[in-house]
């Protein structure tokens, strides 16, 4: 999931870069190259010791080249897909999901293991196109010591954010530059309708939400209930983020508190998706496929929740307790079919801009 590297921001941490891994572009040319390329938006995370026993089991050495948050990862995917970067994109989200398919982005690989995927989660019926990965949830975050300080209760919905109770304290990232940003606006289109959407936008901007371009400024500058956030003295308590981001406040915190010092609105979920593909092109189709097979394995999927916070898509896949204990995922989401996305996103976007910015 794009922008997602909260777990890191939080405290002034950096991953280490697993691009790496593998000695080079050229390496991974040719169909019998025992290189495999990874393109990916720069959430990507995976143990080490995972990673080496892939590794070691398939032969092929993997190469990761991290792209920056999702759309622009998504984007120069499409504008190189005659000569791609590499052999397996991970990280489209369902709300990007068909211009990556309409732009012809993958070819068709079932993964094995492919009978183990929620049902849910799947999409593309038999072509195969791309694969499910892992789901999550954007929704409101809500600093705890503020609402406490304040005799105030934190907000629980959509519709408690337009009350006078709450002005002036939320921030939203730009729904046209930022994935959560435009998970948020997908959620209120899910929730108001076609014809709803905007009279609520309406009320949300004159009750004061903020808009900032990306979730990064959003979380750790102008949120309140960070740990960047308190030492920037960010003055926004409500933040859209994710589900995941209370227990990587825990995680990654030094000394660990006993509870989260931030808690989600349940009633301003949307559920995201991530997928991954073979690349149309790629040049080491064979070692891609053993990549994606490596995606779905209850090994990999078990790993994700403390790397990506993320949760699996493959039935039976354990969670930590710590990551269901602070960050549970949502039990009524907001949702929306791929294709009602992709024929309304656009122009949503577009409303929403003219309406919020302007």
């Amino acid at each position: 999931m794009n922008t997602k590297k909260y777990w890191a921001v939080l405290v002034g941490l950096g991953l280490v870069s697993l691009s790496a891994c593998g000695s080079g572009a050229s390496d991974s040319a040719g169909s019998g190259s025992k290189t495999v390329t990874l393109v990916s938006h720069d959430s990507w995370a995976v143990s080490k010791d995972v990673l080496a026993a892939f590794e070691k089991k398939s032969g092929y050495k993997v190469r990761v080249l991290e792209d920056g948050d999702a759309g622009q990862a998504v984007n120069k995917a499409i504008l190189t897909k005659d000569n791609p970067q590499g052999d397996v994109f991970f990280g489209v989200d369902n709300t990007l999901l068909s211009r990556a398919l309409d732009n012809g982005l993958f070819q068709s690989y079932e993964v094995k293991g492919a009978d183990t995927i929620e049902a849910e989660y799947r999409v593309d019926g038999d072509r195969h196109r791309v694969t499910p990965i892992d789901a999550g949830d954007i929704c409101v975050n809500y600093d705890k010591a503020y609402f406490s300080e304040h005799d105030l209760a934190p907000p629980t919905s959509f519709d408690d954010l337009i009350k006078p109770a709450y002005k002036d304290l939320l921030v939203t990232e730009n729904a046209s530059t930022s994935s959560p940003g435009l998970g948020f606006l997908l959620g209120t289109a899910a929730k108001y309708g076609d014809d709803g959407w905007q009279a609520y936008w309406t009320k949300l901007k004159a009750n004061g939400v903020k808009v900032v371009d990306g979730w990064e400024q959003a979380y750790n500058e102008e949120f309140s209930g960070s740990a960047g956030g308190k030492k920037a003295k960010a003055d926004r308590p409500l933040v859209v983020s994710y589900a995941s981001s209370p227990p990587a406040e825990v995680i990654y915190a030094d000394p660990r508190p006993s509870t989260a010092p931030t808690g989600v609105a349940t009633g301003t979920c949307f559920r995201q998706v991530e997928y991954a593909g073979l690349l149309s092109n790629a040049e080491n189709s064979a070692g891609g496929k053993a990549l994606l097979d490596f995606l779905v394995s209850r090994t990999f999927q078990e790993d994700m929740p403390l790397n990506m916070f993320v949760y699996p898509v493959v039935q039976g896949a354990a969670v930590p307790e710590e990551f269901t204990q602070y960050g549970p995922q949502a039990e009524d989401p907001e949702t929306m079919e791929p294709a009602k996305i992709a024929g309304n996103r656009d122009d949503w976007v577009k409303s929403w801009t003219s309406l919020v910015l302007k």
